[in-house]
């Protein structure tokens, strides 16, 4: 089933903005263009600048759209439309997809970006131990890349996607340059608005404008910055103290003192981010699915949204957010019940307290719900004790399958195909669940493809391979008459060309 706009919209009307000067801002005639830096907040710092060999979502947040671009770009209403491919045209059987790459558009070196560069960036991405996160639901289905001339690209897949343009727009498919691709975790080379000028580790990331850019004019913002700040409290004092001009999903504990700011603007959007506590499906007992239905139970989710998102965020039983197509309820299969969750326990023969290690990252998220989830637990009989990790340290151990238990909150749409990679760090290995995502992908029946993907969701909430929480409503602050924001995110990139200061 194809990504639909229309339900990423209705879900776009929900949206609050909390101060109604972001809509009226500054009359339209007296609204001047600056020219001025952005500096924006991120949480975490990416372990890589290249999105398609490492998995964290911030890489994207810095490079995508801005330094690195695919073939199309999904829109904050989540259509994918036109980028370095002008156009395409696809077979009456949905298998093959002609792409007429954008002329004159150049690498930031300034060489110039031809149907060569496709090619090599999709053939690396499908190889043999590519480390690139949509390789199986993306570039395996990928029978053949063509390229006729300079600027056509021919891609022939096993099957039809109906989701294909939409996978192609996300920066796991970003197009790189052949002959700077070993720099690209550090140094990347792109076809973007902005190139890469530094990386101070542990501080920030700092891109400038791109005069050789095919559209520079319309890009108003010189430079951006993203400074890296996990501590919620530093980073409201870093945009109070004027050293940050954008915050994103600020935490809801320091709204309140942006709220009734009129230097301030804040936002609230949808995304299609899952928050949840993992669990590693291949360490005992938390390899017996009552063990990991008790947890499902042993967790009031109604109760963790009010007090831990202030009632910003909607109930989830699946790895779906409300946003996404195909969304089902499920969260009725596991409601709140600490005595079936004790009985669950009980029936798998399990010595209480059972002893778990919960492995934090350094995000807001994480480090101000782990007394809510650490409190249900123990109230179930299983003693929660807290390790608190960096990125690298999550990324070298909870990531590669080294855990118990682990609050993450995953942003990627229609994701579900990372539950069909039995060496995923969940650890989840279901012959039944590969069957019908392959089943989902093959078909090229609407009607049919809808209904296995309500299957795929019944079948990883049946198995409770996680504990489903929350998705979560996106809310960010920035300085006033700094506009040009995205509200909702269907995918998460920071478009700063689409930025502009208005005085």
């Amino acid at each position: 089933m194809s990504f639909n706009p229309r339900q990423w919209l209705t879900s776009a009307l929900l949206s609050v903005c909390l101060l109604s000067g972001l809509a009226s801002g500054v009359p339209a005639a007296w609204a001047q263009s600056v020219q001025r830096p952005v500096t924006l907040s991120l949480s975490l710092e990416p372990d890589s600048l290249d999105p398609t060999t490492a998995a964290s979502a911030s890489i994207g947040e810095v490079v995508h759209y801005n330094v690195l671009e695919g073939l199309v770009k999904i829109e904050e209403s989540g259509a994918t439309v036109p980028l370095l491919a002008q156009s395409w045209a696809v077979s009456p059987d949905g298998k093959r997809y002609t792409f007429a790459l954008r002329p004159g558009v150049l690498f930031h070196d300034g060489a110039p970006l031809d149907a060569s560069a496709v090619k090599f960036t999709f053939e690396r991405a499908r190889a043999a131990g590519s480390g690139n996160k949509s390789k199986k639901v993306l570039f395996d289905n990928m029978a053949s890349i063509s390229t006729p001339d300079a600027l056509t690209v021919v891609l022939e897949l096993q099957h039809p996607d109906a989701n294909l343009l939409f996978r192609l727009g996300e920066n796991t498919a970003v197009i790189l340059h052949p002959n700077s691709v070993a720099l690209a975790a550090t140094q990347p080379v792109g076809t973007g608005p902005y190139r890469f000028v530094s990386w101070k580790k542990g501080w920030g990331i700092t891109l400038t404008k791109f005069a050789g850019f095919r559209n520079a004019a319309a890009v108003q913002i010189p430079q951006v910055t993203f400074r890296f700040i996990n501590e919620p409290d530093t980073q409201s004092a870093a945009v109070l103290a004027g050293e940050v001009d954008m915050l994103f999903n600020v935490a809801m504990q320091n709204l309140v003192q942006f709220q009734s700011d009129k230097n301030f603007q804040l936002i609230a959007g949808s995304s299609n981010g899952k928050g949840l506590l993992a669990i590693n499906n291949k360490r005992k007992p938390l390899d017996d699915v009552r063990v990991r239905r008790a947890i499902s139970h042993a967790i009031d989710r109604e109760g963790f949204i009010k007090r831990m998102l202030d009632g910003r965020g909607k109930a989830i039983g699946s790895h779906f957010s409300p946003t996404e197509p195909g969304y089902i309820h499920l969260t009725g299969m596991y409601p709140y019940d600490p005595q079936k969750a004790r009985d669950l326990l009980k029936q798998a023969g399990v010595k209480l307290p059972l002893v778990l290690t919960l492995s934090l990252p350094p995000t807001p998220y994480a480090r101000t719900d782990r007394a809510l989830l650490v409190d249900a637990l123990a109230a179930v009989g299983i003693e929660v004790k807290t390790e608190y990790l960096s990125w690298q340290e999550w990324l070298a151990g909870p990531f590669k399958g080294k855990f118990d238990l682990t609050m993450i909150y995953h942003v990627e749409s229609l994701d579900y195909y990372i539950y069909t990679d039995p060496n995923y760090y969940f650890g989840y290995d279901s012959p039944s669940f590969r069957d019908l995502v392959a089943r989902h992908s093959a078909s090229q029946n609407g009607r049919e493809r809808q209904l296995l993907l309500v299957e795929i969701q019944r079948h990883l909430a049946t198995d409770a391979v996680n504990a489903w929480i929350y998705a979560a409503q996106v809310t960010a602050v920035s300085r006033k008459g700094l506009k040009g924001w995205w509200m909702n995110y269907p995918i998460f990139a920071h478009d700063i060309a689409a930025l502009r200061w208005e005085q």
